[in-house]
């Protein structure tokens, strides 16, 4: 069994809602650093702001400040220094515009308007048009990445492609649905 076909089946293997919540943001941790490190960096994981008060999942630093990579452009479109990820491992439950408002205000000027939600299920109708009304009003990017979306990344590196150009897909495709 490849790497990336081990991480799906762990992936696939955590149970929806709270029993599963850890393991959930585990795995994607992990699935997220087999993808993209590098060239990003090593994820700061639950860190939290000086106050104690904000706490974000994971938070990838990006140092491709220069070049021609999608790293590299992802930090000159959108100040993408770091890139947050937020996870949401729900049951009955629906990701909506409340989780979506979270992780735009997580967000600041010296992270970056990048922010990414993956999650077990897609987030709902709601979600989708806070995040759109978000990224009119402040030009911040939050996407929504599925557990499919980073099994389609794993096999993406399984073949020796770079799963990274799934993400400027995916901003592609949120500025093209844009509305």
């Amino acid at each position: 069994m490849t790497v990336e076909a081990d991480l799906v089946a762990r992936l696939n293997a955590v149970p929806a809602g709270r029993a599963g919540w850890v393991d959930f943001e585990n795995i994607c941790v992990e699935i997220l650093q087999h993808l993209f490190v590098p060239p990003l960096a090593k994820p700061k994981v639950q860190p939290r702001t000086y106050s104690g008060i904000d706490r974000r999942d994971a938070v990838f630093p990006n140092r491709e400040d220069i070049g021609t990579g999608i790293w590299a452009r992802i930090f000159r479109e959108l100040d993408a220094r770091l890139i947050l990820f937020e996870f949401k491992n729900y049951d009955a439950t629906e990701i909506g515009k409340e989780e979506v408002n979270q992780t735009r205000n997580y967000l600041n000027t010296a992270m970056g308007r990048l922010a990414i939600v993956c999650s077990n299920k897609l987030p709902n109708d709601q979600a989708h048009i806070k995040r759109n009304t978000i990224y009119s009003e402040e030009k911040k990017v939050i996407l929504f990445l599925t557990k499919d979306k980073l099994e389609e990344m794993l096999f993406i590196k399984e073949r020796g492609d770079d799963p990274s150009n799934l993400m400027m897909d995916e901003i592609e495709w949120f500025y093209l649905q844009h509305e």
